[in-house]
């Protein structure tokens, strides 16, 4: 649960902003088991509805902040773009994620191609197939984001 750390003002200080953020920041009081929302309210802390957070996108930033509403405080998330290096370190970063996904993949079937591998030449060739279509996967259009993996052979 997040809170609202107000000034005396009534305006936004902080958010967000927990109960143990407010036990440390006032270490010289003794703190119940439970705080209440009216104990908190006493230090300015206010309880936050949560929202549901916008799906991530590699070309926007989010900022999550509060709003009062109502005499409500409620959870508002701020998308806003991302500069062209953000953008361009995030392709990179799931770039390498996929890739490294793909060599894990391709090292589990490494076996199959050994000259003492127990599967046929039907098989061998399957999974030879299938280790050049996983050595095609930056090559697909959607990469690094939408990523289509073959599908293991079943022999």
């Amino acid at each position: 649960m997040f809170y609202v750390l107000l000034n005396d003002d009534g305006s936004l200080n902080r958010y967000p902003y927990t109960l143990t953020d407010l036990k440390r920041a006032n270490s010289g009081t003794s703190w119940p088991k439970t705080i209440s929302d009216e104990l908190a309210a006493s230090f300015n802390v206010y309880r936050v509805t949560p929202t549901q957070q916008p799906v991530e996108n590699h070309a926007t930033n989010l900022t999550r902040t509060a709003v009062r509403v109502n005499g409500t405080w409620i959870e508002e998330w701020v998308e806003t773009p991302a500069t062209p290096e953000e953008i361009a370190e995030r392709v990179s970063r799931k770039a390498s994620e996929v890739r490294a996904d793909r060599n894990q993949r391709l090292v589990e079937s490494d076996w199959t191609q050994l000259q003492d591998s127990p599967l046929n030449a039907d098989a061998k060739l399957a999974w030879q197939l299938y280790r050049e279509t996983l050595r095609m996967i930056p090559q697909q259009a959607g990469f690094p984001w939408e990523v289509q993996w073959p599908p293991k052979p079943t022999t």
